[in-house]
């Protein structure tokens, strides 16, 4: 920061920058030098003169004679300092600090062999990651884990709000990261429930995406749609297939049937814009109420005003003492 007796605190982009408290002050300025007028229209005859006769061609001006002015100088400019002062000149930062309660959001991925298939280009399973991904991108302060399975389980990530770290995970997605075949809904919701039963949430959510009917693992889906009901979490299911081939027609029940059991809700994904409005449906299903903090730090700067204003006023008084004062007026 400038010291106040700085020339800064005098540049049009310093004055230009304040905000002023008090802006009346300001206007009161421009008046400052009709005081003066006003003064001595009062005093008007009342000053006591000294009547000198000089010849005229013995009165000379000189540049001396000017000097009189510069205690009234000095006095003006230390009013409107004063005014100045008055104005309140001030910088304000204001900060935003954003506050959300947060849901957990676990998401269970299929990567059986069939999330290869190329119905949806470039393949379900690549079109399923970039949408999860952009899903990820548009959440505040919840916290996501990832599940993915295919005959078997795996917990890619648990619970986190580490957003870049969770799709770094999800760019590193494949259908080669589990060898055992098949489709284990049921237990892949499972290890979903697992992650979430004992956190106290104000909402907890299971994202389950898959293409197929559950074909392995040994826990039941609708006992698992039950076990999430019981914990309070709510299950969103998609299918995704656009059954243009007949052999890889999607089965959909089993997924409507978990939906419905843990009041959540069903989606059918035909392709690559339909499940990007899933995703956006279910943001919307969920968003939760973000608190917004306004704060205002306001920094004051008319002290260093006031401290020149009492420079000119005391430079004023004291060329009054010198040969510049008018010891008639005086």
């Amino acid at each position: 920061m400038q010291d106040w007796f700085s020339r800064y605190w005098f540049s049009i982009q310093t004055l230009s920058s304040f905000e002023w408290e008090q802006p009346f002050y300001l206007y009161c300025i421009p008046a400052v030098p009709f005081l003066y007028m006003i003064r001595n229209w009062l005093r008007g005859n009342s000053v006591q003169k000294l009547n000198v006769a000089f010849p005229a061609s013995q009165i000379r001006s000189s540049w001396v004679s000017s000097l009189r002015f510069i205690p009234g100088i000095l006095l003006t400019i230390s009013i409107i300092l004063i005014l100045v002062s008055l104005a309140r000149p001030q910088r304000a930062i204001s900060e935003a600090e954003e506050v959300s309660e947060g849901i957990d959001i676990m998401l269970a991925m299929d990567i059986s062999a069939s999330m290869e298939n190329k119905d949806i280009p470039p393949s379900r399973l690549s079109v399923a990651k970039r949408v999860a991904k952009k899903f990820i991108e548009g959440r505040f302060q919840d916290r996501i884990g990832m599940v993915i399975f295919s005959g078997e389980p795996f917990s890619l990530c648990p619970l986190t709000t580490d957003y870049d770290m969770l799709k770094d995970y999800i760019d590193e997605i494949s259908p080669s990261l589990i060898k055992t075949s098949g489709t284990a809904i049921g237990n892949a919701l499972g290890m979903c429930i697992n992650r979430m039963r004992e956190i106290d949430s104000k909402s907890k959510v299971a994202i389950l995406l898959s293409d197929g009917d559950n074909t392995a693992g040994n826990l039941d889906p609708l006992t698992s749609a039950q076990l999430a009901k019981a914990f309070g979490i709510k299950v969103y299911t998609i299918a995704v297939g656009s059954d243009k081939d007949p052999a890889e027609k999607v089965d959909e029940s089993t997924l409507r049937e978990i939906a419905k059991t843990s009041n959540g809700k069903f989606f059918r994904a035909m392709d690559a814009r339909s499940l990007e409005q899933i995703f956006k449906e279910i943001n919307r299903l969920e968003k939760v109420e973000i608190k917004r903090n306004r704060y205002k730090n306001v920094q004051d700067f008319y002290h260093n005003y006031l401290r020149w204003a009492i420079v000119f006023l005391l430079l004023s008084f004291a060329s009054k003492n010198t040969f510049m004062g008018n010891i008639l007026e005086d």
